[in-house]
C-alpha cells in the first residue's frame, strides 16, 4: 500500500519513516512539511494511506483533510488529544498520540480495510515463480522458491534457509518483502520473513516451522500473521 507523510517536525518525520520501513508492506511515496505541497501532490497522484499531523503551518491537518475530495485512508498524528473526536468525525482510521510505539503504529495501520484498492490484491500480486536467482557474493544462484522456509536478516546481508541448505544474499530483508508473493511470504518479526506453507504450529509468540526451527513472532506482527493463516 502506498502512503505519504504530512508532518512539519523532522524528528516525527524520521520516526514515521522508520516505522513505515519496518512495517514492510507500506511504500512511502513522499514526506511533506508543507501541507500545500502535499495537496498539489495529491491532485496528481493517488495514495492508499495518509499520515497527517494536526498542527501544521499555513493550514491545520483537519482543515487540510476537509479540502480533499477523494480522501485516502487517514491516520492522524499529534501531541494533543483534544482533537480526537473532531478527527473521528472526519472518518479517520485512527489517532496516534505522540510519542507512540511501533506496536501502536501497527495497530493503527491494521485498521485499513483489506479490500483497499491500493493494497496488493489477489489480481495484482506477483505470481509465485518456480525459481529465482539470488546474488551471493559474486555468484548468482538459482533456487526453488517453494523450498524457502524462512529468511533472516543479519546485519548487511540476508540468509535464506531452504529445506536442504542455506544461502547468503546481499539483498536486504525489505527487498525480499517487496519481491516475494505476500500470499506465501510474510514478515513476522523485524528480522524474519517466513513461508506460510511451512508453518507447523504457533504457540504463544513462537512459530514452529517444518524444518523444526522455532522463530519468535514480533508482538507488532502477530495480529497480521493470524489474519493470513487459514
Amino acid at each position: 500500500m502506498t502512503c505519504i507523510i504530512i508532518e512539519d517536525q523532522a524528528p516525527a518525520q524520521r520516526i514515521l519513516q522508520k516505522f513505515i520501513e519496518n512495517y514492510g508492506s507500506l511504500t512511502l511515496k513522499g514526506t511533506f512539511s508543507d501541507p500545500l505541497e502535499a495537496l498539489a501532490y495529491l491532485h496528481g497522484e493517488q495514495v492508499g494511506l495518509l499520515f497527517l499531523d494536526i498542527h501544521l503551518p499555513k493550514i491545520s491537518g483537519l482543515d487540510f483533510l476537509r479540502t480533499l475530495k477523494n480522501k485516502p485512508y487517514t491516520i492522524l498524528t499529534t501531541a494533543y488529544s483534544e482533537y480526537a473526536i473532531e478527527g473521528f468525525d472526519l472518518n479517520v482510521l485512527d489517532y496516534l498520540l505522540k510519542p507512540f510505539s511501533f506496536e501502536r503504529f501497527v495497530q493503527a495501520v491494521s485498521r485499513v480495510p483489506q479490500n483497499n484498492q491500493n493494497t496488493l490484491s489477489s489480481t495484482s500480486r506477483k505470481e509465485l515463480p518456480p525459481s529465482i536467482f539470488i546474488k551471493s557474493g559474486y555468484e548468482y544462484i538459482k533456487i526453488d522458491v517453494k523450498s524457502i522456509i524462512y529468511i533472516k536478516s543479519d546485519m548487511d546481508y540476508t540468509a535464506l534457509y531452504l529445506t536442504d541448505t542455506k544461502h547468503l544474499s546481499s539483498e536486504t530483508l525489505k527487498y525480499w518483502q517487496d519481491s516475494l508473493n505476500p500470499d506465501f511470504f510474510l514478515r513476522i518479526h523485524k528480522s524474519y520473513i517466513i513461508n506460510l506453507t511451512q508453518v507447523e504450529k504457533i504457540i504463544g509468540n513462537q512459530i514452529y516451522l517444518s524444518n523444526q526451527e522455532v522463530l519468535p513472532i514480533g508482538r507488532a506482527y502477530k495480529d497480521i500473521l493470524l489474519k493470513y493463516l487459514p
